[in-house]
């Protein structure tokens, strides 16, 4: 008896080993694959080693000195190391880990993002073309520094995108930002009367795009959403708050229609910081203030507005007020 059970262990052992090793052979010649594929479509796809680890329960990839730049949207990124982690019985779970420093240089600026500590979980559906299910990315003390000297701070910052269940090319979104500090960005007065951070930075939506998120989305183009259903969107600075809550559909050339009812706190005083910020040309600001003060007359409430933003035919209405064109929305 003893010896059959002895024998078994060992044929287990030797099964669960030879499932280790198949999953190490598919990574080690998986991933470089990948980087040739990328360097045969133009990229710079580039990176110094790669390292496998974790026998017998784990598949650690890490990767050094990468580069990858997109010859279509002349983005690149830079980092010292980028890390995968998976269970060797859930390859399809991983867990990808970002250095403290990064950089992302775009055809105008370069970017600097430095963190304590940057990763994502993300549950990929089982096949090869790895088609996101969900992600969660966590973000720990993040700076990011601009080559256009503009800096933005947070001491915490998570990001959800989980599939819906009843539509594969439906996505629900969730953004939160803990002590998001816009003085750095804004280049605001010292003396100004706000607290150096918001006390809420958060969006929560429901989109939906033109295909499902998969491996194509970096090798290929990015899928476009084709429909955004606002539950939320909320920033609160002080006596100042400003949200927004709506739905729009988006045509082909990214082109928005719908209404977002936008609802804003103490405007004029929000209006007074893009003043004092000298971000905003004063005239700008000027004509807004006017045309909010006109609103704000009709519907009674001086210091809160709820107005409507309305997309319609190619234009942006802002009320009863056309304020221009219609933006874009085109994910590069």
């Amino acid at each position: 008896m003893m010896k059959r059970l002895t024998v078994l262990i060992a044929l287990a052992a030797m099964a669960w080993s030879g499932f280790w090793l198949a999953g190490y052979w598919g990574l080690s010649k998986g991933i470089p694959a990948w980087f040739e594929a990328r360097q045969n479509d133009g990229w710079v796809a580039e990176y110094n080693d790669l390292s496998l680890r974790g026998f017998p329960s784990r598949l650690d990839s890490t990767l050094t000195n990468v580069t990858l730049a997109d010859p279509d949207t002349s983005v690149a990124w830079d980092a010292p190391f980028f890390q995968i982690f998976a269970l060797t019985y859930r390859p399809h779970h991983v867990i990808a880990v970002w250095p403290n420093t990064q950089t992302v240089s775009t055809p105008t600026e370069k970017l600097t993002i430095n963190t304590a500590d940057m990763r994502a979980s993300l549950i990929l559906e089982p096949g090869t073309d790895l088609t996101l299910a969900r992600s969660n990315l966590a973000i720990d003390g993040l700076a990011i520094s601009s080559s256009q000297a503009w800096e933005l701070l947070a001491n915490a910052v998570n990001i959800a995108m989980h599939r819906q269940e009843d539509n594969p090319t439906r996505y629900r979104l969730a953004f939160q930002a803990d002590e998001f500090a816009p003085t750095a960005m804004l280049n605001l007065p010292a003396d100004l009367d706000l607290p150096r951070s918001f006390s809420s930075f958060q969006a929560d939506l429901t989109a939906e795009f033109s295909r499902p998120w998969d491996r194509s989305a970096i090798e290929q183009d990015r899928p476009q959403p084709v429909a955004l259903d606002l539950t939320l969107a909320e920033v609160i600075w002080g006596d100042l708050e400003l949200n927004a809550a709506g739905a729009v559909t988006i045509d082909r050339f990214g082109v928005p229609t719908g209404e977002i009812t936008i609802r804003a706190v103490n405007w004029r005083d929000i209006l007074q910081v893009a003043r004092q910020s000298e971000q905003v040309p004063a005239s700008v600001v000027d004509t807004v203030e006017q045309a909010l003060g006109f609103i704000a007359g009709l519907s009674g409430n001086t210091a809160t507005l709820d107005i409507p933003l309305t997309f319609k035919r190619g234009a942006t209405h802002l009320g009863p007020l056309p304020i221009g064109p219609a933006p874009k929305i085109v994910l590069r």
